[in-house]
């Protein structure tokens, strides 16, 4: 017998005495109301079916279920009749056994489904977890309760609030689910084989209600300890510590009762700001994938062999990506010495990987084995993508491409890593504008999620969607820049660090900036980012285009130049705005006298500087320069800005990026303290603080910046 819902998001067959409930709501199965109404319409005609003895709950796509449908959470589908809390107590107090059957991710609501069942058996491949945390809150339909009293605490505490996905035979020991498969092709038959075992040996229905959770092994201060563990990694964020005080209550409540709180505290993390900046993440990191003018269905090159010209960090860090995914990469240097040195440091990176459990001393062999050393550019005439990672000058870019052009292959795409410079001119270097593109990976490159890619004016659609297809292949984070100084997140950081420098003459000491961004959420605070980037780098950026700098402002990263005179370079050098023994750093007390010393000369007022004015000044300048960069359309969103701070600035997520953080505060409020700067400031205010003209109508006519992604 087979049955489907009118909307086929689910399948029923009745085979002999088994109901087989099929999900099949491609690509990922997600519980919104038409699925769970399909779950509960069947469940109910095979509950009254008497013939039927078992219930198999399968999928008839490539993956179990990756949960609620997570578009329905702004309106009122996600509470509507059957709300998934509801219908999984209903699945759970079943007079007829029910099995899940896990072929492939099993992810927040699709592992809670799982778990109200009373038998779980899974695909060896599977993998399951509950990644609520990821988007500012909890598992709300069960997962709290019922992981604790199936795994044991410390598995599920670890599992909930970190969001990790776990792999089948980790869940089989940890006793969550019941028995594994090895066969894809026959894994729906096996599961009927099981649930029919199961009734031959009379194995009873389960339910959670009946089970407690076994506390008899914790550590006496397991809660506390495990706090203090994920203090640093989770500061800032709401959920983890609901996430918590659920599992402690699963400890001491019966399931109703624990279920109670679940919803309670679940109710509490949707409304706060945290979820909403998540899960605005969330979103963007998906809606920075949508090219303005270019089609979705735009073909990509193949992309089957990389290059990188230049062996030195970034070079090294952006080869470690591609091996990593197992292409090949061609690194060229132009020196022995330095090729060695380049691989000797990939090595090096990849023994420190095994040392700390992250490969194997045969993946670091099979990885290293993907990466061969050049000195000719001849190498590199096969090759589909060339990415240059050499010094940040133009005039040596140019020679670079120029190179590239004379031996690569008709289609290779010509990527150049610049953090700053022209793609337009580069790519005019070339015969080939068409193919040029520059991906800016950000430091180190081996580590670090985002990967802006620059879209020049001659830029080819194929190789757009090219480069962002890679990205995600080598697990970056895609976001596409048009052409313009500092493309988006180094031209917005440059109001961020220029206000930084000047607050230090005008008093405020590196520490005292520090601490204010770092409590702001902040993964380390400005001071300490340029000593980490090195001051020399900075100032050489400064150097290559005096005009645009200092020539609005004599006193412009004075304090930061006077360093680079003196050779204190930052953490390199083991003194910049602090002094280094490794990574310990402690107060400079040089540099508020070098500071004020430059303040005299430029006859800048020296004073006490409160914690609210350098957060003002430094997080509404960064959102001011992002409102022009949108503008001009160097940014296509303002989503687009907040991916690209929180995943290579260190932004912190639980605020949901700069622009978000705007809407958040309100944009009118951000104008009238950037007015109030322009006026208290006296010159530099006038210079420096006008608001963007967009920022000032969106006030105007009552809109937010999300607003426009809306409207488009």
């Amino acid at each position: 017998m087979n049955h489907a819902t009118d909307s086929a998001v689910v399948n029923y067959e009745v085979r002999d005495n088994i109901a087989i409930i099929s999900l099949n709501s491609p690509p990922v199965n997600g519980l919104g109301l038409p699925l769970r109404q399909g779950i509960q319409q069947y469940f109910y005609a095979a509950s009254e079916d008497p013939t039927v003895k078992a219930i198999v709950i399968a999928s008839s796509g490539k993956l179990f279920c990756g949960g609620a449908d997570i578009t329905e959470f702004s309106g009122k589908l996600a509470n509507a009749t059957p709300a998934l809390p509801a219908l999984l107590r209903e699945l759970e107090e079943s007079q007829k056994p029910i099995i899940a059957t896990i072929n492939g991710m099993a992810l927040g609501g699709g592992l809670e489904l799982a778990l109200a069942c009373d038998y779980r058996i899974a695909l060896f491949s599977a993998k399951m977890g509950l990644p609520e945390v990821n988007l500012g809150i909890l598992p709300g339909a069960g997962g709290t309760q019922r992981l604790p009293r199936l795994a044991g605490v410390e598995t599920a505490t670890q599992m909930i609030v970190s969001g990790a996905p776990v792999d089948a035979n980790t869940a089989l020991a940890s006793g969550f689910i019941d028995c594994i498969h090895d066969e894809s092709s026959s894994f729906l038959d096996a599961a009927i084989s099981y649930a029919r075992e199961l009734l031959a040996s009379n194995a009873p229905v389960k339910s959670c209600a009946e089970l407690s959770v076994d506390t008899s092994s914790l550590p006496e201060h397991f809660f506390t300890d495990f706090r203090q563990s994920i203090a640093r990694r989770t500061r800032g964020f709401y959920a983890p510590e609901q996430c918590i005080q659920c599992i402690e209550g699963a400890c001491k409540l019966p399931l109703d009762k624990g279920l109670a709180l679940e919803t309670q505290l679940f109710s509490k993390c949707m409304t706060s700001p945290q979820a909403r900046a998540q899960q605005h993440l969330f979103f963007a990191e998906r809606a920075a994938t949508k090219i303005p003018g270019v089609s979705s269905k735009t073909l990509p090159r193949t992309i089957s062999s990389v290059a990188i010209i230049g062996a030195g960090t970034m070079g090294g860090g952006i080869a470690m990506n591609f091996a990593n995914v197992g292409i090949p990469v061609i690194l060229l240097e132009l020196k022995q010495d330095a090729l060695e040195r380049g691989l000797n440091t990939i090595r090096t990176n990849y023994d420190i990987s095994v040392k700390r459990n992250k490969i194997t001393q045969p993946q670091l062999e099979q990885r290293m084995a993907l990466i061969q050393g050049t000195l000719t550019y001849n190498s590199l005439a096969g090759c589909d993508l060339v990415i240059e990672a050499v010094f940040e000058n133009m005039d040596i870019k140019k020679q670079v491409f120029a190179q590239l052009d004379a031996v690569c292959k008709p289609g290779a795409i010509l990527a150049s890593n610049t953090s700053t410079l022209d793609v337009n001119e580069i790519a005019a270097s070339t015969s080939r504008p068409q193919d040029v593109i520059g991906l800016h990976f950000f430091s180190p490159a081996n580590v670090m999620r985002l990967l802006e890619i620059v879209r020049g004016d001659k830029t080819a659609d194929d190789v757009i969607i090219s480069t962002i297809k890679m990205a995600q292949r080598i697990r970056k984070v895609p976001v596409v820049s048009g052409v313009g100084w500092g493309f988006i997140g180094n031209r917005i950081l440059e109001p961020y660090g220029r206000e930084a420098a000047r607050l230090m003459l005008e008093g405020a000491s590196p520490a005292q900036i520090d601490r204010v961004l770092y409590d702001f959420g902040l993964a380390m605070g400005l001071p300490s980012m340029i000593d980490l980037a090195g001051i020399d780098v900075g100032y050489l950026t400064r150097q290559a285009d005096r005009d645009m700098f200092y020539g609005r402002d004599p006193a412009y990263a004075a304090i930061c130049d006077k360093l680079y005179t003196l050779e204190r370079y930052g953490q390199k050098t083991g003194r910049g705005f602090y002094i280094y023994e490794g990574r310990d750093k402690q107060e400079d007390p040089e540099i508020m006298p070098l500071a004020n010393e430059i303040a005299q000369e430029h006859n800048i007022e020296v004073r006490e500087i409160s914690d609210k004015e350098i957060l003002e000044r430094t997080i509404y300048m960064l959102i001011n320069e992002g409102a022009k960069v949108l503008e001009e359309g160097i940014a296509y969103r303002s989503s687009d800005i907040d991916t690209i701070y929180c995943n290579g600035y260190g932004f912190p997520g639980h605020v949901g990026g700069p622009m978000h953080y705007a809407d958040e505060i309100g944009l009118e409020h951000v104008v009238n303290t950037l007015k109030q700067y322009q006026e208290t400031l006296g010159d530099y205010g006038k210079e420096w603080f006008s608001p963007a003209p967009l920022l000032e109508r969106l006030v105007a006519e009552g809109k937010s910046f999300k607003s426009l992604s809306t409207a488009s």
